[in-house]
């Protein structure tokens, strides 16, 4: 860890439901956008709501987390007892299968963004277009890269014709860079690339289309307990996001304590878990 002095704490750090506040809420449904963007509810009202997009079997853009239906990775139990692969299943079934044993089921992209006021942005994570040959977490070669653009584009545009129909404040974020990259050519919205494993990929990444955020780990912010040294010794990416005038928004925080620590090392955004990190 560096023992230089931090980058100033941001005076109103910005706060984003993570799935709507996925520890509150069932994650990435419409009663979730609707609790975490109510005036009076356990904690702060989100600033943006973040939820993944992903395609059904007929290419509609639906909002969920994972590539199953009922599953989830290490063999976890998934957000539905429907069974299949996401894009090779058919939109009704998709979108009738029960989240987390409650009555909220899947809802389509347009859904979501009419469930959230306008007055609070939106970040939606562009997770998978419909195919399971992507480059995850990855700087590409200009073949590679090329390639894989070639794959999410009917996707993107999709997305973005949805959005274009709206008025929020949109942030497009996603861990694969064919997908920031064709976010930032086809759509003047603001774009970031989620960090994985390497602060210098996701540096570069952010260069190449000069991002207006970076979105890493929290176990990659240096000056913090949760910093991981043995993966991310080197470049502070606080201070290269901030140096570059990019924010840093990290992922994913679910305790005041984490929320508290996280401030002081200079980042920008939470997102978070709960609404009720943050002091009033």
């Amino acid at each position: 860890m560096t023992d230089d002095p931090p980058p100033k704490p941001t005076d109103n750090p910005t706060l984003i439901a993570h799935r709507g506040f996925a520890g509150e809420n069932p994650e990435n449904t419409l009663t979730a956008a609707r609790a975490a963007t109510r005036e009076k509810g356990p904690g702060g009202r989100a600033d943006f709501v973040e939820f993944d997009v992903v395609a059904t079997s007929e290419g509609d853009v639906v909002v969920f987390h994972d590539d199953e239906l009922a599953g989830r990775d290490g063999d976890e139990s998934g957000v539905t007892d429907v069974d299949g692969v996401v894009w090779e299943t058919d939109t009704e079934t998709v979108t009738s299968a029960a989240v987390l044993e409650t009555e909220e089921t899947v809802p389509r992209l347009n859904e979501m963004l009419a469930a959230i006021p306008t007055d609070v942005g939106v970040n939606v994570e562009l997770k998978n277009p419909g195919n399971g040959s992507l480059r995850f977490g990855e700087k590409l070669s200009e073949g590679d890269l090329e390639a894989q653009k070639s794959i999410w584009s009917p996707f993107v545009d999709r997305v973005l014709a949805a959005l274009d129909a709206t008025d929020h404040e949109v942030l497009l974020s996603s861990f694969y860079e064919a997908a920031v990259a064709v976010a930032a050519e086809r759509s003047t919205y603001p774009v970031a690339p989620i960090l994985w494993d390497s602060v210098e990929d996701g540096i570069s990444i952010a260069e190449r289309y000069d991002t207006a955020a970076v979105h890493p780990p929290a176990e990659m912010v240096q000056r913090t307990p949760f910093f991981d040294d043995s993966r991310f010794s080197g470049t502070d990416i606080v201070e290269a996001a901030r140096s570059d005038g990019r924010a840093v928004n990290v992922w994913t925080v679910e305790t005041w304590y984490q929320a508290e620590r996280l401030i002081e090392a200079g980042v920008d955004g939470l997102i978070a878990d709960y609404s009720t990190l943050l002091s009033a």
